[in-house]
């Protein structure tokens, strides 16, 4: 809300950081122009501060600054709606880079995985704890998790990336899955897939599934103390 102050009308606004404030001191600026009515105005960082008021009113609060305060206000109302209906937006295609790890096979293991949408932004990246498990358990998790995460995003393609050979020729079908203790979260995975329009499995060398594995090391450090190794 703006406040009468003997410098005129005021109004402090808040932004993520510096970009979105000079954005929106941009459009303020061309408002500016168009009113031919210039506010004096403070940022920092993230910060703008406004005051408005008629200089050939001798300072005075006039209606041209009340117009121009209600023109600002609709600057950041248009923006926020912007941003409301770009987050509602169901994002029909994703990439999944996926990885698990275990620090002793068995032994203290944590599941990674990382959601990118198709121009490379990421829009999740989560490592989770999983106890004491295998490295072959921690990887497959990780695939739910990301398969999972990609279904709550309302994705209907998917394109994985594992550098975990055996988990991607299992899930293709080229490898059976002879290990009875995968047995529960490979089904799981299988009853996930038809869900989706379209999943495609994809190997990539691990130099390539870096984000996923620093995922599954960041949650592992977080629970066991960050002096712990990292995985080999």
């Amino acid at each position: 809300m703006w406040q009468e102050t003997k410098h005129g009308l005021y109004k402090q606004f808040n932004f993520k950081d510096f970009a979105e404030a000079f954005a929106f001191m941009t459009k303020v600026a061309a408002l500016a122009e168009r009113y031919n009515h210039h506010p004096r105005w403070e940022n920092e960082w993230n910060v703008v501060q406004i005051w408005l008021q008629t200089h050939e009113q001798n300072g005075a609060i006039t209606e041209l600054d009340r117009k121009l305060s209600e023109e600002i206000d609709k600057v950041v109302v248009e923006e926020t709606t912007r941003k409301i209906e770009n987050s509602m937006k169901k994002i029909e295609q994703v990439k999944v880079y996926a990885d698990g790890g275990s620090r002793g096979n068995p032994g203290p293991s944590a599941s990674g995985f990382v959601v990118y949408d198709m121009n490379d932004k990421v829009l999740v990246d989560q490592g989770v704890y999983l106890g004491v498990t295998t490295n072959n358990q921690a990887e497959y998790t990780a695939l739910k998790l990301g398969l999972e995460e990609a279904q709550k995003l309302g994705a209907r393609e998917v394109d994985v990336y594992m550098d975990s050979l055996l988990v991607i020729n299992q899930m293709r079908g080229i490898f059976k899955v002879r290990n009875r203790d995968l047995w529960p979260i490979h089904d799981a995975i299988k009853k996930l897939v038809p869900q989706f329009k379209h999943v495609h499995f994809q190997h990539v060398p691990r130099e390539l599934n870096k984000a996923a594995d620093a995922a599954v090391n960041r949650a592992l450090d977080e629970e066991l103390g960050i002096s712990s190794p990292k995985l080999p």
